[in-house]
Parts: structure tokens; sequence; C-alpha cells
């Protein structure tokens, strides 16, 4: 295992519309990446095909371009795990199939990787564009309303407090550091890949981001893990919608943070106030899974907790929280 160099780990699925723009993108950096790892999860369009011949096509270059086949079925979560495994390189950045990098995308990381020793997980901004590369006027942090609070925190050396709320990495535009495997591997099945390197990052050392937009992330209506634009309408609905079984699947994610880094501590500094937050978070999300049906029952209580401080220390929307909770239908 080599303690220089990067690896980029791209995950595929039935992606042949757009991977061979991107590998292209991916090949054009400089400094250069020292191998593409492309696992593909069954796909059974012409992707394989394009990778094989864009590999055949760069054969001389500086940068190796891996395949991993497989007959599907892992899904992009462990399929990402999959990929990662097999990179070889200290640094690992996480690529998606249908996306553009900037040319500099490296570059700009690496500096930050060079710079801090313990930064451990690192994301960018990214432009939002369509299906056919046209932008759409609009970035990713002010698609996710990246407040400057939560900005200012993460830069501080708080992300796992802003991480506790809701999540702010995408992966495709992240690059992680191997030693952070050590506490994330294996990743569990209730949460998403990028989500839970950044909560682990966050936890047992730094993450932190750059705010330029490294990435053209593509929008095109068939992503597996896309963005949705928060419109009034759309904030409305989501808080007059049936609230389902969100919150206890919540629960269930941060019991298993919390036995994660319960069962790491003894190899990882972690901070105990760290370890007892993702027990609290896990906590108030059962609480709010068992608010009564009745919504007059509901104010009480929900009043109550806001006034001990949880929605604003672990809701993703704080007081607005409040509101969905008391106004949605069970």
């Amino acid at each position: 295992m080599s303690s220089t160099g990067v690896s980029v780990a791209l995950c595929t699925y039935n992606g042949g519309r757009f991977i061979e723009e991107q590998l292209l993108s991916i090949l054009r950096q400089d400094p250069c990446a020292s191998e593409i790892v492309v696992s593909d999860d069954g796909s059974t369009d012409q992707t394989l095909e394009i990778v094989r011949r864009v590999a055949a096509a760069n054969a001389g270059s500086d940068t190796e371009i891996r395949i991993l086949e497989s007959h599907g079925g892992h899904g992009v979560t462990k399929n990402f795990e999959r990929a990662i495994a097999a990179c070889r390189y200290d640094l690992i950045a996480l690529a998606d199939q249908d996306d553009i990098w900037r040319a500099d995308k490296l570059e700009v990381m690496l500096e930050q990787f060079d710079a801090r020793p313990d930064l451990l997980f690192l994301h960018s901004d990214a432009r939002l564009v369509d299906g056919r590369g046209k932008p759409l006027g609009r970035e990713l942090f002010e698609a996710l309303e990246v407040s400057s609070e939560d900005r200012t925190a993460i830069h501080s050396g708080q992300a796992f407090t802003v991480f506790l709320r809701r999540n702010l990495a995408t992966g495709a535009t992240s690059m992680i550091r191997r030693a952070l495997l050590e506490f994330a591997v294996p990743f569990p099945d209730d949460w998403v890949h990028d989500e839970w390197l950044a909560i682990v990052a966050s936890a047992v050392s730094t993450l932190d981001f750059v705010p330029e937009t490294l990435i053209d992330y593509r929008q095109h209506g068939q992503n597996q893990i896309g963005v949705q634009v928060p419109s009034v309408a759309i904030k409305v609905r989501r808080v007059l919608e049936p609230r389902g079984s969100r919150n206890e699947l919540l629960q269930a994610k941060f019991r298993t943070l919390f036995a994660r880094l319960s069962a790491i501590a003894s190899t990882a500094v972690i901070p105990p106030n760290k370890i007892a937050a993702a027990d609290e978070k896990a906590t108030f999300e059962g609480f709010r899974a068992q608010l009564p049906a009745q919504r007059v029952r509901r104010i009480l209580s929900v009043f109550r907790e806001g006034r001990r401080g949880s929605y604003a220390r672990y809701a993703s929307q704080g007081r607005m929280d409040m509101i969905r909770d008391i106004f949605q239908a069970s």
C-alpha cells in the first residue's frame, strides 16, 4: 500500500450516457490521479465497454484504470465500500459516473490535505447542471441552504455539531484520507456512504470543506442520489406530508453511530461529549417518532423539548421542525 498518490473510487451502474465525459475530466487533472478504480454494479448497457475503451486509449498515461466487475445488487453504498477497499493510495477521491470534474479539483484538494495532517474528509461546493451539462444557475451549497453559521462552525472545528443535525457533504465532491477507514469500515446498512464517512470523520478528527465549485454536479432525473432545490412549495409540502417512518429511521441510524463511536473509543481519541451527543440525537429522534397522532396533544411536548434546546441542537431545520412535528399528519 503506497502512502503517496491519489486513488479515485468511481462507481458505475448503467452510466453509459455520461461515463466517458467523467473519465476524461478525471484524466485531465494536474496533478494526475495515480489510479481510477471503476466498480461496476452489474451494468447492462455499454458502460464497461466505454470504460475499457478509455482505459485502452490511455494505457500509457500515469493514471491506471482498474475495473471491478460484478453481477450487481450491491447498491450504491456497498459498491462504494468495495471501490474504496480496492484503492491502493493514501488519499481517495470519490466520484460519480455522471459528473464532470473541474480541471484543478485534485490540485485544490491536495493543497488542503498536504497542509493539514489531521484532515480526514474534505468536500467542496458544486455547480448544478442539467443532463446536457447546461448550468442550472444554482450551486450545491445554495440548494442545500448551507448557512453562514454552519460554514463558520465547520471551519472552526465544530463540524460534528453541524452534521448531527444534517449531512452537508456530497460524496461526488469529496476526498478522504485512508486512515478514516480504520474507523468507518464496514459501512452500516442504514447510512449512505458519504454521510457515514463524513460524520465519522468529524467525530474522530477533522472534516472541512472548500467553497470552490470543483465539479459540475449533473441533475438529470435518474440520479441515484441527487439534490432537490427547496422551493417554498416543497417546504410547505414537507410540513404537511405524513410523518411516516422518517424519525424511526433517524433514530436507528444514530443508534448505529453511537455504537460505532463507543466501540472505537478505545483506539481513537473521541471526546466523550461527542459520543453522548450521538446518543442524545438518537433519543431525540425517538421522541419525535413517538409523538401522539392527535396534533393538539403534540404541542406541549414539542414546546417543552424546544425549551430544552433539543430542536436547536439536533433538528435539521430547528424551529421549522417544531412546526413540522406539530402539524404533520401521522
